[in-house]
């Protein structure tokens, strides 16, 4: 299944954010890291921002999202195993 990979410009437009933002909430554990596409360039999974943006407009606490970021990142590593 073909994913898209969102730079940082389509991430800040989708979740309305910004780049301070999104960092800071990587660091609490609230948005997914990015991955490398190497270099110094990185992205999001198209679907893991969907899923994400979804778990906010739907109210969900932030240990529920959280728990969503784990299982998100958690299939990253799954999916080539």
């Amino acid at each position: 299944m073909a994913q898209n990979i969102l730079r940082l410009p389509d991430v800040k437009l989708s979740c309305g954010l910004s780049r301070s933002t999104i960092y800071l909430r990587i660091s609490q554990g609230l948005w997914p890291k990015p991955v490398s596409l190497g270099g110094r360039s990185v992205g999001w999974p198209a679907l893991e921002v969907m899923a994400i943006n979804t778990a906010r407009i739907a109210g969900k606490t932030n240990e529920e999202i959280r728990q969503l970021i784990t299982k998100l990142e958690r299939s990253r590593r799954e999916g080539f195993e």
